[in-house]
């Protein structure tokens, strides 16, 4: 898609927008009137970059809290494997004790609802000499549980491990065949010359984490909302803008790329022995989600 293609579609999308607008009389007030009122626009729209590397994107100025269950999710299928498949992919979970301090700080009560919590959602276009080689949609603010099976992973997993020394690095993504990789990963390991991940050495299934917790580390096990939850699409290499304050730019390659900051450390034993999978459904059907 060009970017003549892009001005077509707008004022067609814009359109739709507005016609869902209930119809009201517009009266003028006075300034002593236009004082009292404040507010925050709907939607904004901020253009970066050059002329020849631009990025144009979308903000919403939305919160929302969610708690939802998709039961297989697979994107970039070539037919001989996905970039990300996960199957009982969750968002949110149920609370299973009225005692436990959530990630937010809060107590809820059995069977009341944690909702993963986000807001300002966004959508962003990067574009090389008109034409458009990337999309991403994320969130300004996302804080709360993502559960489901990761069978194939592309991008990027903010965990950190803790070696037999005690000395904690950032986790490395492994293939099947166990080589490092940030493309369609299905091991995660320490980034180690010893670790095989075919032998079950410093290495496990990435299955094995059955829910992450998103989100950054306050310390105390609460987490603080995280700015670069996102996940993107490209047709060539991207390098998205982190959204925090100081943060670096995510090098996305070709493909699908989803960027989960998680606030988790763990060792090595907690790891293989994996994270059990919070409640996410209601109903016991017999597949490990309740």
């Amino acid at each position: 898609m060009n970017r003549d293609a892009l001005k077509r579609v707008a004022p067609v999308c814009f359109g739709l927008m507005l016609s869902s607008v209930v119809q009201a009389e517009l009266k003028p007030i006075s300034d002593s009137e236009m004082e009292q009122v404040t507010g925050q626009a709907m939607m904004a729209v901020d253009i970066d970059g050059t002329p020849e590397h631009r990025y144009t994107r979308v903000t919403m100025g939305l919160d929302a809290e969610i708690q939802t269950n998709i039961d297989t999710v697979a994107l970039g299928d070539t037919g001989d494997g996905s970039d990300v498949l996960v199957s009982q992919l969750s968002l949110g979970h149920i609370s299973t004790d009225a005692t436990q301090v959530q990630l937010n700080g809060q107590t809820y009560a059995v069977n009341e609802i944690v909702p993963f919590e986000a807001s300002n959602p966004y959508f962003e276009l990067a574009e090389e000499n008109g034409d458009i080689v990337g999309f991403r949609m994320g969130f300004g603010q996302a804080r709360g549980t993502l559960s489901g099976d990761f069978e194939s992973f592309s991008g990027n997993l903010g965990i950190k491990l803790e070696d037999s020394s005690g000395n904690v690095s950032d986790a490395q993504l492994y293939d099947a065949s166990g080589n490092a990789t940030n493309t369609r990963a299905s091991y995660i390991g320490l980034n180690d010359a010893a670790t095989d991940c075919t032998a079950g050495v410093q290495c496990a299934p990435l299955t094995n984490l059955k829910t992450l917790d998103i989100g950054a580390d306050n310390g105390d096990g609460t987490v603080s909302p995280t700015e670069d939850f996102f996940i993107s699409f490209q047709k060539a290499p991207v390098s998205w803008a982190s959204n925090a304050t100081g943060g670096t730019a995510v090098d996305a390659a070709a493909g699908v790329y989803l960027n989960i900051p998680t606030s988790m450390q763990m060792d090595l034993t907690t790891l293989q022995n994996g994270i059990s999978r919070a409640r996410t459904e209601y109903i016991d059907r017999g597949v490990g989600l309740f």
